[in-house]
């Protein structure tokens, strides 16, 4: 089966706009307290999706020669065009997605990317243009490689990988609830909530593209509950709209951390280590000098040295 995704996705286009369009007025007009869009962040979210969009331009052109590479050289079978190779390559590539998705959570260099997408506080349609431009860098194009080796030409990976995120934009809302037997089967905006919540009980969750059978499969499944809401953002906030520093502010952190903890293996859970090794590094970081600062001025300190000193001190003792 032939398609050309980029023309499917321009054509799309005022279908998105509308569904924010019709979202923003429905959300208004039911929960007129709730505040459930921003200009501010919706326009940082547009601005998020153009610099995502022109990096992505870029990036094919490097990427699919490297899967052209491994389609003519290791290919290890040859797929004839049809609905069958359609859903062979839409089932594996949903799979993939799944994988790529759970390690953008459980890996620092990885998250460093995707946290851009999980940074608003806000979950509406136009959460679903907030992308990063630096996902070519922090690897997401390394995880569609199988699919060159399995068979299937890189013009028709792009094209299944951009099918696959532009189903994803629709389960971004608050204004759909449950959709009964459909929750077993697809990703849904009830199942996509959960994913973007930052809750004890929902964070790193529902990781799914498109099926949901997959986080059914591998125990990353939990279901929407009605009595907790679920609470957006990420666990250390972005306070800003800006969107460069949306994008860069995790690899800034992240280059901060690997320079100032001690030691390679600490400097390699800098970088790859779970998001929530850096949040409690960061945490301890600023209980420690909370602490020291306390003990400094019980004890006469001066100055900032000093206070750094005393801050060492006291988080040292047992």
């Amino acid at each position: 089966m032939q398609f050309d995704a980029e023309l499917l996705l321009l054509a799309m286009a005022p279908v998105f706009l509308a569904c924010i369009g019709w979202e923003a007025w429905h959300l208004r007009r039911t929960r007129p307290g709730a505040q459930l869009y921003s200009w501010r962040d919706t326009f940082c979210n547009a601005a998020l999706a153009l610099m995502q969009q022109a990096a992505d331009k870029l990036a094919w052109l490097v990427i699919i020669p490297v899967y052209a590479f491994f389609y003519d050289h290791y290919r290890v079978y040859m797929w004839q065009a049809s609905w069958v190779s359609f859903v062979v390559l839409f089932v594996a590539q949903d799979l993939l997605y799944y994988w790529f998705h759970r390690c953008s959570h459980r890996v620092r260099w990885l998250w460093a990317a995707h946290v851009v997408h999980h940074s608003s506080e806000r979950m509406n349609f136009s959460t679903a243009f907030r992308q990063s431009l630096m996902y070519p860098i922090a690897g997401m194009w390394l995880f569609w490689i199988p699919l060159a080796v399995f068979g299937f030409p890189p013009k028709q990976i792009v094209a299944i990988v951009l099918i696959n995120l532009g189903f994803q934009f629709f389960v971004h809302t608050q204004a759909i609830g449950k959709l009964g037997w459909l929750e077993y089967v697809f990703n849904t905006p009830s199942i996509h909530r959960v994913h973007h919540a930052r809750n004890d009980r929902y964070i790193d969750r529902n990781y799914a593209g498109v099926l949901v059978i997959w986080d059914r499969l591998f125990g990353s499944y939990v279901e929407e509950d009605p009595h907790e809401a679920p609470m957006y953002g990420i666990v250390e906030p972005l306070h800003t709209y800006n969107p460069l520093k949306a994008t860069f502010h995790e690899w800034a952190s992240m280059a901060a951390d690997f320079v100032s903890v001690r030691g390679w293996r600490n400097k390699l859970r800098a970088l790859f280590a779970p998001p929530a090794w850096a949040a409690a590094y960061h945490a301890g970081r600023a209980a420690g000098a909370n602490v020291g600062a306390a003990a400094a001025a019980s004890s006469g300190a001066t100055s900032i040295e000093d206070n750094h000193t005393a801050a060492f001190q006291t988080t040292r003792r047992p």
